[in-house]
């Protein structure tokens, strides 16, 4: 017998806990992620205050306390600070109890403080969701309950369940641990799957972390970002503005020599540039170790040495865990190409972080970069040298 006010079949209640938890998603996404956190759009205040009240039902969480926690993660990623890092915590603890992770950083006052400004703080937030969020889920359970009977309880259940499993335990364990890479930045993000559905968009977690301020996560054509579709279609609708999104990448293949807009073009896509290095220059940097383990070096002679200089290909030296940097320096040791490779690759990322540097300067220590990558030897290295000439 139904007690609910709504009589479904179970596919039909199914539906409902779907779409009740995508709302959920999209709220996270749009408001949270892409508006609060990083303000790369701007939000109707109908709009704001709709997913700020549906988060309070659904969730609890309190704005300045999932900004703050996400600002200090891009700010401290993957180090010891990092209050949801599956390098430091393993993937397991970070997929299974990110939300535990999320709890215990968000009473972290000097977190809050530091990276929680500009958030909402209207007497709303501060006498009503911030003060008594466990209000808002109890009210949430009662509505499920008023609606669906003794199902809606269930229902409930997926709501409080899905973006704690989803949100903190998928994208910032799984984020960081297994997928694609199309950039490079300082860090192990990853994209999970080309088409971000089921969490919004928030698939493309490495697309992300390469442009942090995008509105937009795809990059490719055949990446799909539904968040990105909603912001689109809200501001058909005139109820959002885009800040920022990603630049697009331009290419001349005319282009024979380096001048200020090549200079630009790199600095912008830096993390496009290391990933287009790593990607050229792996199979040279593979072979280099295959030579090297034929001469038995201790060291280099199982798949996660290998698997060390692929990781360092992507990322700083200085980032990698220590036993990476023991078979990286053992290697640049025994060999005058991989020293090269590596030697061209931290100038190559010095470029853009000389601030001191005037522009001609900097134009001509990457003509010289590229003239000295010609000059090399190493096939794979003058051909990234041409690529990076008719970067504009």
């Amino acid at each position: 017998m139904d007690l609910g006010l709504l009589s479904l079949p179970w596919w039909g209640y199914a539906l409902v806990a779907l779409g009740l938890t995508h709302v959920t998603i999209a709220s996270v996404t749009i408001f949270l992620h892409r508006h609060q956190a990083h303000r790369a759009l701007e939000l109707h205040p109908m709009v704001s205050h709709f997913m700020r009240f549906w988060l309070w039902l659904t969730t609890g969480m309190v704005t300045r306390e999932w900004v703050a926690i996400h600002r200090k993660h891009h700010a401290k990623c993957e180090t010891p600070e990092d209050p949801h890092s599956p390098q430091c915590y393993g993937i397991r603890r970070v997929l299974l109890e990110g939300a535990e992770l999320y709890r215990s950083e968000a009473r972290n006052a000097a977190t809050l403080e530091r990276y929680g400004h500009g958030t909402p703080g209207d007497w709303i937030e501060r006498k009503l969701y911030a003060k008594h969020v466990g209000l808002g889920i109890g009210v949430m359970l009662a509505i499920d309950a008023v609606l669906f009977g003794p199902i809606g309880l269930s229902i409930w259940a997926v709501q409080m369940l899905w973006v704690p499993f989803f949100a903190a335990g998928v994208i910032n364990g799984i984020g960081h641990y297994w997928g694609y890479r199309t950039y490079a930045p300082n860090d192990t993000s990853r994209n999970i799957v080309p088409w971000g559905i089921l969490i919004g968009g928030e698939e493309l977690h490495n697309n992300h972390h390469a442009y942090v301020t995008s509105a937009r996560l795809s990059s490719k054509w055949w990446e799909f970002d539904l968040g990105w579709l909603y912001i689109r279609l809200l501001a058909a609708l005139g109820l959002a503005r885009v800040r920022r999104v990603a630049p697009r990448m331009r290419v001349n293949w005319g282009r024979a020599g380096c001048d200020a807009r090549t200079l630009q073009a790199i600095t912008t896509h830096r993390y496009h540039v290391l990933a287009r290095f790593a990607n050229t220059l792996q199979q040279t940097v593979l072979d280099e170790i295959r030579a090297l383990r034929a001469r038995a070096l201790p060291g280099l002679n199982d798949a996660k040495a290998q698997e060390a200089f692929q990781r360092w290909l992507q990322r700083e030296g200085e980032a990698l865990p220590e036993r990476d940097l023991a078979v990286l320096h053992q290697a640049l040791h025994a060999s005058d190409l991989l020293r090269t490779i590596y030697a061209m690759r931290q100038e190559l990322t010095a470029l853009w972080s000389r601030s001191s540097s005037s522009t001609e300067q900097l134009v001509g220590q990457l003509e010289d970069w590229c003239q000295r990558a010609d000059r090399s030897g190493i096939l794979a290295l003058q051909e990234f040298s041409g690529k990076l000439r008719c970067y504009a």
